[in-house]
């Protein structure tokens, strides 16, 4: 029994540790490439991504994360995420100043690479645990979904105290809309296959 409360307590804090990453993660994300279209470059709009979820799946109670019905044994969770893309929406006054200065450019969500990506990343991490994680990017892929090009981008990381933590997120692009879909599970949650099927629902319109 004793073996049995002490294997649940992990579980939970695993479960916690993944979802608070989670969300910090989508915070992060949506922050961090708020970037600006690449000079001459052409997107269609988009009204809206969709896309199909096993019935596990249910919401965690903030708008665009859900979390397995059999947490804590199952810490998987997925979140989605729609950021504008009109830079001044981000953009305090300061920042405003500097970029008409010279002094601060913003980059283009456009060329972004797997190196870019897994700085930014781990330095969110780092802020959000308080140290090296030990964030990997596997593979960093352009995809096209519907005619808008994005990312697919399959990582791992491993906090302290916890199993590592697998992660493949989609980022796809439009003129004034980017939909982040972020699949992440712990090493032993069995749902690899159920996530590659809902990621191959996912359609943009």
């Amino acid at each position: 029994m004793k073996w049995g409360v002490l294997s649940m307590n992990k579980k939970k804090i695993l479960f916690n540790a993944i979802v608070a990453a989670l969300m910090a993660f989508a915070i992060f994300v949506t922050n961090a490439l708020c970037l600006e279209l690449a000079a001459g470059e052409e997107l269609k709009e988009a009204t809206g991504c969709t896309f199909v979820l096993n019935s596990e799946f249910v919401p965690a109670g903030v708008k665009g994360y859900y979390v397995n019905k059999y947490r804590p044994m199952e810490s998987s969770s997925v979140s989605y995420n729609v950021h504008d893309n009109s830079a001044d929406s981000m953009l305090t006054n300061r920042e405003k100043a500097e970029i008409a200065s010279g002094e601060k450019s913003i980059d283009s969500l456009g060329k972004l690479d797997k190196h870019k990506y897994e700085a930014l990343v781990s330095e969110g991490y780092k802020a959000q645990y308080g140290a090296d994680v030990g964030f990997k990017v596997e593979s960093f892929d352009h995809i096209e979904i519907d005619g808008y090009p994005g990312y697919k981008i399959v990582a791992k990381y491993e906090p302290e105290g916890s199993q590592v933590v697998h992660q493949t997120v989609y980022i796809i692009r439009s003129k004034y809309r980017t939909f982040t879909i972020t699949y992440q599970r712990a090493a032993d949650d069995d749902c690899e296959e159920s996530f590659n099927i809902s990621a191959s629902t996912i359609r943009v319109h």
